[in-house]
Parts: structure tokens; sequence; C-alpha cells
């Protein structure tokens, strides 16, 4: 943040008119760039309006990065950012360790009330909420309807994991650049392994027993791994395993992805004629289960937070209160329709007829009420969160696992080879941390 003055139209003139000069506070907003965020960007001339005394300046990254230098940033104090960008892993953590403000004093208008439940509880630390969500969602399966078609198949609303493989080998055309289902394989916490941790969920796996043991070497992984390398060497497109949520996305927009299954964020500009060639002909299906009880979908908010080294909050929450509040969403739908409002975040938007009516709005709050951060897997666990664990050791282990598995996608590597790999950089690193005695 920095401080600067106006200048003055005339001292002699100013000075008559208000006696002192009109302070103008510049905050900086760190933010991922995803087509959301970056729309927001372009529609900062109604917050100068409102706010002429706040200038913003943006620093934009990609997902991984962002996560690098905000964590560095408030993890030092450094104050670099007044405004940052987090998920609903970071908040419970950070806001309990003191590096977050609380925004319970946001304005009425805001209407904390109006949040979807499932959102502002994963937000709130001991009764206080540490970030304001911008966007919510789930993950699930978006597919081309008129592809599926052609190959003679109906993809259910409620499908399997051998619904999804089935579906994948029907509809793959590599010949005509067209691959059957693309699912993150970028290294990165939250790129392959928000996926994969989701879908092991629904395979009955997970991460930890209930005495915090890794679980690589169990066989409900050996069955994930299998599927999923499986899945993308057949019928995923070339590289698959440097594509994260963006270069899948493009890929859908492109109509070379048969069969995607992402965040439910993106179904605004998969059915947005104006992004995609293919708008009208866009499927949805609930992530798969393989018949245990558990979707492999997940749970996260994009918020905005203000670090507790910002020497400008009241600017940085003035500007929260603008950019998440629900003015701001019925903002964008005047500007770009409903399909490209901020999803996930509040009640009022789902009970809005226009909204409603968009033929992903169900499937997406139907994702993200069913799922269930206390409960994400079949066995119990020691943890809380879906695609993540929260706990501060998971970021760097998760990461560092997500480069094994990446590097078994690419080939490099066989899937008993990744998986003994992780298990063993996981119990050392649980064993260093204190967690296994």
């Amino acid at each position: 943040m920095k401080m600067t003055y106006r200048a003055l139209l005339g001292a002699s003139v100013a000075a008559c008119l208000s006696g002192a000069a009109m302070a103008e506070t510049t905050i900086t907003v760190a933010t991922v760039n995803n087509g959301d965020m970056v729309r927001m960007q372009g529609l900062m001339d109604d917050f100068y309006a409102k706010h002429p005394d706040i200038k913003v300046e943006w620093v934009t990254l990609e997902e991984n990065i962002l996560r690098q230098n905000v964590t560095t940033d408030i993890a030092t104090g450094g104050g670099q950012y007044d405004v940052i960008t987090i998920g609903t892993y970071e908040v419970p953590i950070w806001g309990k360790q003191g590096w977050l403000e609380s925004l319970n004093d946001l304005p009425a208008d805001y209407d904390v009330d109006d949040l979807l439940p499932a959102i502002r509880g994963g937000l709130t630390v001991d009764g206080k909420l540490y970030a304001s969500p911008f966007y919510g969602e789930s993950s699930f399966v978006n597919y081309r309807k008129d592809l599926a078609e052609k190959a003679g198949i109906t993809i259910p609303d409620a499908p399997t994991w051998d619904d999804i493989k089935a579906a994948a080998a029907a509809m793959t055309d590599k010949d005509a650049g067209i691959y059957g289902i693309c699912l993150r394989g970028k290294a990165g916490w939250g790129e392959n392994m928000a996926f994969l941790t989701t879908m092991a969920n629904s395979y009955g796996a997970r991460w930890f027993d209930e005495n915090w043991v890794p679980q690589f070497d169990q066989p409900e992984w050996k069955a994930v791994m299998t599927d999923y390398v499986d899945m993308l060497t057949k019928y995923g497109p070339p590289g698959a395993s440097n594509n994260g949520y963006n270069e899948n996305l493009t890929l859908s927009l492109q109509g070379k992805c048969a069969m995607r299954m992402d965040a439910t964020v993106s179904a605004g500009s998969l059915t947005d004629p104006a992004q995609s060639e293919f708008a009208d002909k866009v499927g949805f299906a609930l992530a798969p289960d393989a018949g245990l009880g558990k979707r492999a979908n997940w749970l996260w908010a994009w918020s905005l937070a203000v670090p507790a080294s910002s020497d400008a909050k009241d600017a940085a929450k003035t500007f929260i209160n603008w950019a998440t509040n629900k003015d701001y969403i019925a903002l964008v739908a005047s500007k770009e329709g409903w399909r490209n409002a901020p999803p996930g975040t509040r009640t009022s938007l789902y009970a809005n007829p226009e909204y409603a009516a968009l033929p992903f709005a169900k499937m997406t709050i139907d994702s993200i009420n069913a799922a269930d951060p206390t409960k994400p897997t079949v066995k119990p666990v020691p943890y809380v969160g879906v695609q993540f664990v929260a706990i501060p050791e998971f970021a760097g282990l998760a990461t560092s696992v997500g480069e094994i598995f990446s590097a078994a996608l690419a080939g490099q590597k066989t899937v008993d080879e990744a998986l003994a790999e992780a298990q063993t950089l996981a119990v050392s690193e649980m064993t260093d941390a204190g967690y296994i005695k």
C-alpha cells in the first residue's frame, strides 16, 4: 500500500474549498488469472465512480505462483498486498494464526446472511468471517451432447466411474482432434491433487488413517492412480501432465474435450456463445461415484481477504464489499448476462428465476450442497477438507506428491513406483511434523 495526495487544483482554491488536501489511498490486490477475476478488473469504473478516493493496483498471477507469493508474503508479514485472493484451504488455518483481518464489520448492505451456509462456514473461524467469497464452486462433469449422441451413448445425470470410462472410450476420435476426457494433470496441490483427492474419496481412498499414517500403499490408491493414468493415456489430450484448469478449459471451449471433469464455475464460459462454438451443445452431470456413497466433487471458494499486515484495512474492506456484494453480481449480469455472474456464494442468486433457468444452475448448487468437508471419504479420517487436508503441512506435501503423480502420468515412472515414492515421502514429512510418533 502506498499513500498519495491528489494534486491540488490550485493551492489557494483548494484551501478555500476544503481547508485540507483529500487523501487518496492506493491498495494492492493479488488475484488469480482466471476469467472471473479478469472480468472484475474490467468493471473497475463502477468501483471508482463510487469510491474515487481509492485506487487499486492489480497483481494477477497464475494459480500456483499466486499461492506461493501470497503465502510467503503473509507468513513473513511482508505487507506487499492489501487484498489477497485465497481459498477455502488457507482461510481457517491463516485465520487461527492471526494472519487475517476479521470481516465481521462489513456494512449491513453486504448481507452476510445471504451467503450460502456451506461456503460461509468454510471461511469462518470461531464465529469470525475471515474472507468474503468472490465465487464458490464444486466440481462436475461437462460434456458435448452432440458427440455423445454421435457415439450413441447417454451420460446419466449421476454417473458412475464405469459410465465415465465407457463414455470417454466411445467419444474419443484422436484423428479428428477429439479427446474423450480432460482431467487435471499439472502438478500442484490445487491442480492435479485437488482432482485426484476427490477421485480418491469416491474410490474409498484417503490421505491418512485415524492415526495420521499415510495411505498411498493401500489398494484403493492403486485403483485410483491406475484408472486415472489409464483414462488420460488412452483418451486424454497430448501432454495431459501439463494441463491444469485453464488449459483444459481452453481445450473444452475449442470443442476438443468431449468430456471434462472440473470446477462448476467454468459452466458460464462453456455455455457462452461469445466464448464457445459449442455453447448450445454442453451437457452437465454430477461428479461420478464408485458405488460407495461418495461422489468425486469438491467444495471451494476463491475469496478475498485482508492480511493483518496491511496498513490500508479500511480501504481494502471497502473494495471487498464492492467486489463480493450482491450489487456486483447484478452489475456483471447487467453487462454480460446472468450466465457470467459469479456463482456459488449467495442464496439470492439461486432464487433468481433468470439465473435458475440456466442449464447448469441446479447441478451447481446440488454439487455444492453435496460436498461434506467433515466426512470427505468413505472411511473415517482425522482431517477436514474435501479436496485438501486442512493442515499447514498439506500444501507443500501435496505439491510434492502432485509432482510424483504428474510424472507417472507423463510415463516417467510406473504407478507402483509413484505410489511407493509418495508413501515414503508422506511418512517422512508427517513424522518430521510430529503427526506420527
